[in-house]
């Protein structure tokens, strides 16, 4: 089934049987399960390493009554001696994945991360509309006072680290000082690049410094499970 179809034939299963789900006690088909964090910890591009941008996902996800899942927050971390690279896609199950609306937003990690030119041409369903936080608010974007839409990933296109020698993590999400973050644009608009999970590097890592590109410290989540 291609993109188009499992799209449609998700949002046709959501809708057609909602009358019948009204009724019926249980679990809901496709439970949130990908969210935009509606608010960053405050301290720029120190997010307590993987461990505490994780347990924030955790937070927030359960504030809003989910609960039985494992969340991830879609970040990179690059190598440092004794420590290997992680990649974000490694770290956020295998969908799909579903908005707190209970819109798709991605059936697999392929086509999430754009892994053939197909996937890569047409994009996932991630867009201003469908990326929203975990209450289901659409977050700032470009033309938006203030604009929000850099979100913190440390990440390639692919979703996997960077290899080279500069700092791409604001050292691996524990530095809100010197370095800087690979960001993509949740509404996959500005300055000519369309890319979700990479499209241009922070200024620098304080919080200050992410304002200053369209940021506030906001990264995505995904559970795991």
């Amino acid at each position: 089934m291609n993109r188009t179809s499992w799209i449609v034939a998700a949002c046709a299963t959501l809708f057609c049987s909602a009358p019948a789900l009204a009724q019926a006690p249980g679990p809901q088909p496709f439970p949130m399960s990908f969210f935009v964090t509606s608010v960053g910890l405050g301290k720029g591009g120190d997010l307590g390493g993987l461990a505490g941008a994780d347990a924030h996902c955790q937070r927030l996800a359960e504030a809003v009554g989910s609960t039985g899942k494992i969340w991830h927050a879609y970040l990179s971390t690059q190598a440092r001696p004794g420590q290997p690279a992680v990649n974000a896609r490694d770290r956020i199950g295998t969908g799909p994945w579903h908005n707190s609306k209970k819109l798709p937003i991605a059936a697999d990690l392929a086509e999430l991360n754009g892994d053939t030119i197909e996937l890569a041409r047409l994009g996932s369903n991630l867009f201003k509309q469908s990326a929203l936080n975990e209450k289901g608010e659409i977050i700032n974007g470009a033309g938006d006072a203030p604009n929000m839409h850099d979100m913190l990933t440390g990440s390639q296109t692919d979703g996997r680290a960077y290899t080279d020698a500069a700092d791409h993590t604001c050292n691996n999400w524990t530095s809100s000082g010197p370095g800087s973050a690979q960001v993509g644009h949740s509404d996959r608009i500005g300055a000519g690049n369309t890319s979700w999970n990479s499209a241009h590097p922070t200024r620098g890592c304080s919080q200050d410094d992410l304002k200053a590109t369209g940021g506030a410290g906001l990264f995505y989540c995904f559970a795991t499970n």
